[in-house]
């Protein structure tokens, strides 16, 4: 580490982490709730806990990017953070957003309230007074690293952390607008959600795994932004008129039917670039990193972003195919395996990398970091497969042959067990990469050093 305010990503990090946990064994609960549907069902029903496990889901996430943000802009910039006092602020108002927003959802306060209570929308359920919270501390966020960059060295990959972060925070802005006409509502809508992970995120992404390319394989600066720039260009190209592929059947015009499936169809482009990219990184660095669990999270991310986001998502993207399978178990499928693979593993990967060096550490417990890969990857992959076979299933019973909700549902019974089964394998990968992350592997002291010490 050689910036002392590098250190403000460890704060950062540990909040992230600690939500990830939470979010994830919310998911395990909602799980759970799929194969034994009465479980707190007064206590805590369905749509809270789904609530709870999204949410978790965007803001560790972003307190995740954020502090990623924090570690390496000063190693780009050369400098230190602008205003560490900031940093900290920013943080304590989103964990005071997020735990006002989950007392709100829990215990369902202030119903109907414009400024206290809960929206209705999926993913932008949080009160209004949450939402100004989260601008105020994006606008400090933003405040503080622009500074940063602007008063030191400019790179490619700083460039591009700005723009994709700028933009999340403006298109977050029509998060307020919420029209009376559903319709209009699900057009902007789309704007945050779509826009942000379908498109800006990508361009977070894409930064966050160059430095880590740049670091971990030795390879020359100019190659890895010649690459960066492709992917930022393909992502955008795609992802700003692929919103259209939302658009399908929410009362927009008929032409959206043929833009959202032809630009949908390029979306695939950035992911398999920065698989291509990854891997190229590596085969031409041919560089032994100590830091080997690091890189194994990188290249997973790439792969596993590249099938959930890439082939998951074309896979019904295109309107005929849509039509019999939106909102139905495909859907879901695509969600956790993109969202587990573009996102956390990215931050997972960022994490490993830089943990060691925040903590002043020699990496550590790495084999037990790589196996947590594997068996959250394997749970997720298997998650993934068994929640296709579902909504494949569920589509035919449900929107060919016209079956009664219900009685689809039970039918789909097996493949939902199936589903909680490999949420539990994907529990036990989390506690295992907590466990290589936070505490440090025991040293084994030798004979020798043991007698000079007494």
């Amino acid at each position: 580490m050689k910036y002392q305010t590098q250190k403000i990503a460890l704060s950062y990090f540990g909040v992230a982490l600690a939500l990830f946990a939470v979010q994830v064994l919310i998911g395990l609960l909602a799980g759970w709730v799929y194969v034994m549907p009465n479980t707190l069902s007064e206590l805590a029903p369905f749509n809270i806990i789904r609530m709870v496990h999204t949410n978790a889901l965007i803001i560790w996430l972003l307190l995740g990017f954020f502090g990623a943000a924090y570690f390496l802009i000063p190693e780009e910039a050369e400098r230190e953070i602008h205003s560490p006092m900031l940093a900290y602020l920013q943080l304590i108002i989103f964990v005071v957003g997020t735990l006002g927003a989950v007392v709100t959802y829990v215990f369902d306060l202030f119903h109907g309230h414009w400024l206290l209570g809960m929206q209705g929308r999926e993913f932008l359920e949080q009160p209004t007074w949450v939402k100004i919270g989260i601008v105020v501390g994006a606008l400090i966020f933003l405040y503080n690293i622009t500074m940063t960059v602007l008063q030191g060295r400019k790179t490619a990959i700083t460039n591009v952390l700005l723009i994709g972060l700028w933009a999340l925070a403006l298109l977050f802005l029509f998060a307020f607008y919420n029209p009376a006409n559903l319709s209009l509502d699900k057009l902007y809508w789309w704007y945050v959600v779509h826009l942000w992970v379908e498109g800006v995120w990508e361009l977070v992404m894409a930064s966050i795994l160059a430095f880590l390319m740049l670091k971990l394989t030795g390879v020359d600066r100019e190659i890895v932004e010649k690459w960066l720039y492709v992917i930022i260009a393909t992502a955008l190209f795609s992802g700003l008129l692929g919103t259209g592929h939302h658009y399908f059947w929410i009362g927009a015009p008929g032409y959206w039917k043929w833009v959202g499936s032809l630009f949908s169809v390029f979306e695939v482009v950035p992911f398999f670039a920065m698989m291509s990219f990854a891997f190229i990184m590596v085969w031409k660095g041919r560089r032994e990193h100590p830091n080997q669990a690091a890189l194994l999270w990188s290249l997973g991310c790439t792969v596993l972003a590249f099938f959930g986001a890439g082939v998951w998502g074309f896979m019904h993207t295109l309107h005929g195919v849509n039509y019999y399978t939106h909102g139905t178990q495909i859907t879901a499928a695509h969600g956790h395996l993109s969202f587990f693979g573009a996102y956390v593993c990215l931050n997972l990967a960022m994490i490993a990398y830089a943990m060691p060096l925040l903590r002043n550490r020699e990496p550590y417990n790495q084999v037990l970091s790589m196996a947590s890969f594997w068996l959250m990857a394997g749970g997720m992959a298997f998650m993934t497969f068994t929640l296709t076979f579902a909504g494949t299933v569920q589509t035919h019973m449900q929107r060919v042959i016209g079956d009664y909700y219900m009685d689809v549902q039970d039918a789909l019974g097996v493949f939902y067990w199936m589903r909680f089964g490999s949420g539990v394998a994907v529990l036990l990968g989390v506690l295992m990469y907590l466990y290589a992350v936070l505490l440090p592997r025991r040293e084994i002291i030798s004979h020798d050093a043991s007698v000079a010490a007494e």
